[in-house]
């Protein structure tokens, strides 16, 4: 017997193994042709995922929209780059990146979970904002200008070592770090604690009565997406070699929100297919005119129009009546006599 939640789950998972396959075959056409501009912008687009993925845990679960999530993404790019200045280690940067995001986090889930609905929007975008502009005016930061000139590193993966200049090498280490968090988030979300984010969204009010605590529980929620942001957020310095104020500003937040939207809110693996389908849309249309943001104005209006539950939201169902449906009975069993292990709860798409 699954409920709902479970099968839901168990179909991300599946679209989730299809964009691991599409990603790999990807970066072996990249490797087989030498191609490093788009093996480039593709890690770019699952960095950004990794961003997605964090808006989505907050909006698709608990109901919270954050408009400032670019602030624990751009404090995991600016404190790994100054790690990577002096160390140029891989796993000490992610280490210190997560526990400087995961810092920011409690002292912004502090403030922003006084509140509910449009104040938590304001609140998440106000503190984005103030912190871009505090490391906007700080010098030892690279101000406006950002931080330049940082390492190519050599990643340690026990015998084996991957250079961050390696296009096809890096875009799989990337690869391996989001799926990664997206697998964290996706068994957080099918624990106890996800169903009663799933309360939470649902109806707050009647949640304490069940014996939860409401603000406990958004304050873990908020946590973890401060946690993933922030780890995606580390690895751009080793993409790009520079960070910039930018990564802060109120564009990196709405970008994700647009793409936890355009891939499906709640679907969780939703996020990461709305990010690349975003990420490469601006690139390939940003090639062909200048005014590539009409163009993906246009063609976000249409998905919220025609696609309002996003393409994930819209194909995940009929994935789900394929795993929910039940099997056709063995030889020599009569109909409606099989096992109690194989029966399984219908599910309506």
């Amino acid at each position: 017997m699954h409920d709902r939640l479970t099968l839901s789950m168990r179909a991300s998972h599946v679209l989730a193994l299809l964009l691991v396959a599409g990603a790999l075959g990807a970066a072996a056409i990249g490797a087989a042709v030498g191609d490093t501009f788009y093996l480039r912008l593709a890690t770019e687009a699952l960095i950004f995922a990794g961003l997605a993925l964090s808006v989505d845990l907050l909006l698709g679960y608990s109901g919270a929209l954050s408009l400032g999530q670019a602030l624990y993404f751009g404090i995991g790019a600016y404190t790994s780059a100054l790690v990577l200045m002096h160390v140029p280690s891989f796993w000490l940067a992610m280490a210190t990146a997560g526990a400087a995001s995961l810092a920011a986090a409690l002292v912004g889930g502090l403030i922003a979970n006084r509140v509910r609905g449009v104040y938590f929007a304001l609140i998440t975008f106000g503190m984005a904002q103030v912190c871009a502009k505090v490391v906007y005016n700080t010098r030892e930061l690279g101000a406006s200008d950002g931080m330049i000139g940082i390492p190519v590193i050599d990643i340690g993966l026990g015998p084996f070592s991957v250079s961050a200049g390696s296009p096809a090498g890096f875009f799989l280490v990337v690869l391996a770090v989001i799926m990664l968090l997206y697998a964290a988030s996706a068994y957080l979300l099918d624990t106890p604690f996800g169903r009663v984010l799933t309360a939470i969204k649902a109806n707050e009010k009647r949640v304490p009565f069940l014996g939860y605590s409401v603000w406990r529980a958004r304050m873990v929620c908020y946590l973890a997406a401060g946690l993933v942001a922030g780890l995606s957020g580390a690895l751009y310095p080793m993409l790009r070699g520079f960070v910039s104020p930018e990564l802060m500003f109120f564009m990196t937040s709405g970008n994700a929100v647009i793409s936890v939207i355009l891939g499906g809110v709640g679907t969780l693996v939703g996020a990461l297919y709305g990010s690349i389908f975003l990420v490469v849309m601006k690139s390939v249309v940003g090639s062909w005119t200048e005014h590539h943001l009409i163009v993906i104005g246009l063609l976000f209006m249409a998905g919220v129009l025609f696609l309002p539950k996003g393409v994930v939201g819209f194909v995940r169902p009929r994935i789900q009546h394929l795993i929910a449906r039940p099997r056709r009975p063995e030889a020599g069993r009569p109909p409606g006599t099989e096992p109690s292990h194989l029966k399984t709860e219908e599910v309506k798409p």
